[in-house]
């Protein structure tokens, strides 16, 4: 989707009350053009497009300017504009009845000062004031070993500690109560146990939450393996691990569509003749979609191939009928 030159990502999700469409309102780009104010000219737009939910990128102080190395999670003065651009944002959200996503970054967080090691894995003189204890022993804290995988480069939280997990609780509700985001997406969510999320569902209230778990798909070499079932179980599994409260984003109906558009249909069903993501398996919490600020937009890491996007809406449809 484009509005002014600047392209979105849309995203499925289904969920109690009926089926939802995410819009990821953001790229990897947007913290350079005056987002939040931007934005806000859009909304009656995106409200009538539809969307459900608007994705933002994350709110809060962060050393890199795309928001994902996250300092003092109270400050909600960023590179996409200030505290009070991004709450006239959200109130003009709400007027349009679009719900807030907030991205949530709690798997790391980078020290203001110098502890153990000599490292910045203290955070002195800002709100959640932790000590080393916060941090994980292998990435340079006194905390407990991680409960997931590393994040490299930076202080991983250790999410055992009663303190962490009580101060990050508080900080959500903060977003959910005060800010006025309404939904939650986890980032890095491999980076820690998923019943650490459902502790933190549970604990603050959004009516949507997913979770970034992704992980490579199953290769031969270059070749995308037929079978995917390893790969969408470690999703469904992570799923089941919150308490069934959060989705998730079905990287594996994306690996697969990204080898169908080729003409690889054969692709579109499994062994069992269902879709062969996690849509095929728990299309409640699936979240589908093709792209995102990572896997596209400027830093392309996995992107989908650009001359074969107007065919995905045909594909899915198939998928969901099969």
């Amino acid at each position: 989707m484009n509005f002014d030159g600047v392209n979105y990502f849309w995203l499925g999700a289904v969920l109690r009350s009926g089926r939802e469409i995410l819009l990821q309102a953001f790229n990897w780009e947007s913290h350079k053009h005056d987002w939040w104010r931007k934005l806000e000219k859009k909304v009656a737009d995106i409200a009538k497009s539809g969307f459900t939910t608007a994705w933002l990128p994350p709110p809060t102080n962060s050393f890199a300017p795309e928001g994902y190395l996250p300092q003092n999670l109270y400050d909600l003065n960023s590179s996409y504009g200030s505290e009070q651009l991004l709450r006239a944002l959200l109130e003009k959200m709400r007027q349009y009845n679009v719900r807030a996503m907030a991205d949530i970054v709690i798997n790391h967080r980078v020290g203001t000062t110098k502890g153990h090691g000599g490292m910045y894995n203290r955070y002195d003189g800002v709100p959640l004031s932790w000590d080393e204890r916060a941090v994980t022993s292998c990435t340079g804290g006194l905390g407990n070993r991680s409960t997931g995988d590393n994040f490299n480069g930076v202080p991983n939280i250790d999410h055992t500690q009663h303190f962490v997990r009580k101060d990050i609780t508080a900080w959500l509700q903060w977003l959910r109560k005060n800010v006025g985001f309404q939904d939650f997406r986890f980032d890095f969510a491999r980076g820690y146990s998923p019943k650490y999320v459902k502790e933190y569902i549970e604990g603050a209230k959004p009516i949507f939450s997913v979770g970034e778990y992704w992980d490579s798909c199953n290769y031969n070499g270059h070749f995308l393996e037929y079978n995917q079932d390893s790969h969408r179980q470690r999703i469904v599994n992570w799923i089941d691990l919150t308490g069934q409260l959060s989705a998730a984003f079905d990287f594996t109906t994306k690996g697969i569509l990204q080898e169908a558009v080729k003409g690889q249909f054969w692709r579109l069903r499994d062994p069992q003749g269902k879709p062969p993501g996690v849509m095929g398996w728990w299309p409640s919490r699936a979240v589908t979609f093709i792209d995102n600020h990572d896997t596209g937009s400027t830093q392309a890491h996995w992107p989908f191939p650009s001359d074969h996007i107007m065919e995905v809406r045909r594909l899915m449809f198939n998928m969901q009928i099969c």
